[in-house]
């Protein structure tokens, strides 16, 4: 069984920031790509920024500049940290991440998302 949980979001006036983190835990071979993911009402889910597990980043074109992606591979953890955050920043974060299981099987993951709320 692998768990994602997600903490950190919260409520922000605009122009403040945020770190979020996602802790994977389980029975976990080694994890590939991990990512951010958010969903703001009403709209679908977008990707927010990835990491590689050699640490090469992506980034949506909505956060260049103002969020910056991190992991660290021998916690299995994942961070985003948001500054300069705008109320069109406000949604609910998830976590994924791509896994090898320890019985070789392969698996995308999911945390329960964590809520970021933005105020002008």
């Amino acid at each position: 069984q692998v768990q994602l949980v997600e903490s950190g979001g919260g409520l922000v006036q605009a122009g403040g920031s945020l770190r979020l983190s996602c802790a994977a835990s389980g029975s976990i071979l080694s994890i590939v790509t991990m990512g951010w993911y958010r969903q703001a009402p009403g709209k679908q889910r977008e990707l927010a920024a990835s990491i590689s597990s050699g640490g090469s980043t992506n980034y949506a074109d909505s956060v260049k500049g103002r969020f910056t992606i991190s992991r660290d591979n021998a916690k299995n953890t994942m961070y985003l940290e948001m500054d300069s955050l705008q109320p069109e920043d406000t949604a609910v974060y998830y976590c994924n991440a791509q896994i090898y299981l320890s019985d070789l099987r392969w698996s995308s993951r999911w945390g329960q998302g964590t809520q970021v709320t933005v105020s002008s």
